[in-house]
């Protein structure tokens, strides 16, 4: 039996996945996979910025925990896939939220970032 999870306690395994689901990679890759089954270099088009080492590590992470499956097919040359699994699917929704909520505050917090420097550049050069 497990005990309950308590993202507060530092020694609780809970706090590990928010680590993985709250990494920008992890959020980005589960928002791609919505639209189902992807390879790996299709992934790394449309992540801008993501290494294959980190795209790699971020998938296997992904896989230990549940939320997505890989699909090895036996062809030549080989050719595997990532696709959520239901776990997954009921993650990326919210990954999805958080993605749409950056989207549409995003030009708000480019000016309140704006404001606040020039803010601290007025104080300094008093």
């Amino acid at each position: 039996m497990f005990l309950p999870a308590n993202p507060y306690d530092m020694r609780c395994p809970s706090r590990e996945m928010l680590d993985l689901i709250g990494g920008k990679w992890a959020i980005l890759i589960l928002c791609c996979l919505q639209q189902g089954p992807v390879r790996t270099g299709s992934l790394m088009r449309q992540i801008g910025g993501i290494s294959q080492k980190m795209l790699t590590q971020t998938l296997r992470d992904l896989e230990q925990n549940g939320f997505v499956e890989r699909i090895s097919y036996p062809e030549v040359p080989p050719r595997v896939e990532y696709r959520l699994t239901e776990l997954g699917q009921s993650l990326s929704a919210l990954a999805r939220t958080l993605e749409q909520w950056v989207v549409a505050h995003y030009e708000t917090i480019l000016a309140h970032r704006d404001q606040r420097q020039n803010e601290t550049r007025i104080a300094l050069s008093q």
